[in-house]
């Protein structure tokens, strides 16, 4: 199948790309290095001796999209291309809503002008806010409370709205947890610019010694041991997820929302304590107040997902830490070093 992975530069697009290439689909791969880098497109070329089309192009640029769209003639969209820190999107959440939602809209635009009508979309489990019960099914009432969660929200919104005019198109809003840990080869990882906003980044920062400690924030939620809990998945496994959407949506109109995650929530000292133990560095952390807006836990009903698209989560937390671990410590200052 020929399709365009949107941000496909990025942690989650480049771990995409490899499993999409094992299964032989044509890609072309738009991204503007905003929060990515091309060097990991260049490993992905290495690491599957394969090679795809690249454009660099911001998702904003309706004329420039269209023209990429109507060359390519993509059969399906793969779309991870948005800004993703929370604590920005409270400081600019105007650039948010222009990037994430508007960015959604052209993109549609142009699928629309040169035929394709399939969408699979990264949107996140943010969309739910403050849990009403646990765990988060898809049915579950969506509140988010922070702009990039709105963003997230609104874009989904306007994919229901696409997918509805037409009984042809598929459109799967894929609603994932927390993405963690890296290939097995260590060739590519999460890498991102300044300060991580992500636990496990982090923790694999501070082991390898460019940070000093990690900060824990909060230590008295209503949790197993007073730290947050969240449902960590293995980037590999959520990649593979978004290969089972496609394969889904091959075959498949109509609209669908689907929780990727493991189903398990785990707590931060327990993360540090199982990074210890699986790579035997110290990592040196200390507490913190809590931050504002944090919610004690959440985690995963990824029934749906087993149910409609025939996959399950498989890598536990061991491999989460220490595939984290084998890409910081290889790449000690990411793709750049």
């Amino acid at each position: 199948m020929r399709v365009i992975v949107t941000g496909g530069a990025g942690y989650i697009g480049t771990h995409t790309l490899v499993e999409l290439l094992a299964e032989g689909h044509e890609l072309l791969v738009v991204d503007n290095y905003v929060n990515s880098s091309v060097l990991s497109l260049n490993r992905v070329e290495k690491m599957t001796n394969r090679q795809f089309r690249i454009e660099e192009a911001d998702i904003t640029d309706h004329a420039r999209l269209n023209d990429i769209f109507m060359d390519f003639r993509p059969e399906a969209v793969i779309h991870f291309a948005g800004l993703k820190a929370v604590g920005e999107s409270e400081e600019k959440p105007v650039l948010y809503h222009e990037n994430n939602v508007f960015g959604t809209i052209a993109l549609l635009k142009a699928m629309t002008a040169s035929g394709c009508d399939r969408m699979i979309f990264s949107s996140s489990a943010t969309v739910y806010g403050i849990p009403h019960y646990l765990p988060y099914d898809e049915e579950h009432p969506t509140a988010p409370f922070n702009p990039y969660g709105r963003t997230k929200y609104f874009a989904e919104e306007v994919i229901r709205d696409w997918a509805r005019i037409d009984n042809q198109r598929s459109a799967l809003l894929l609603r994932y947890f927390n993405p963690v840990g890296a290939h097995h080869t260590g060739m590519i990882g999460e890498d991102p610019n300044g300060i991580p906003n992500n636990l496990m980044p982090f923790i694999t920062q501070v082991a390898v010694g460019r940070r000093e400690k990690l900060m824990v924030y909060g230590n008295d939620y209503e949790t197993k041991d007073g730290t947050g809990v969240r449902d960590y998945i293995h980037v590999t496994d959520l990649a593979k997820g978004h290969v089972a959407a496609l394969n889904y949506a091959a075959d498949q109109a109509g609209i669908e929302t689907v929780n990727l995650g493991t189903g398990r929530g785990y707590s931060v000292l327990e993360v540090v304590s199982a990074f210890i133990a699986e790579t035997g560095v110290d990592l040196p952390y200390e507490i913190a107040p809590r931050r504002s807006g944090d919610i004690p836990e959440f985690y995963a009903d990824a029934s749906k997902a087993k149910k409609l698209l025939g996959w399950t989560a498989e890598l536990d937390l061991a491999a989460m830490v220490g595939d984290s671990w084998h890409w910081q410590s290889q790449n000690p200052n990411g793709y750049e070093g």
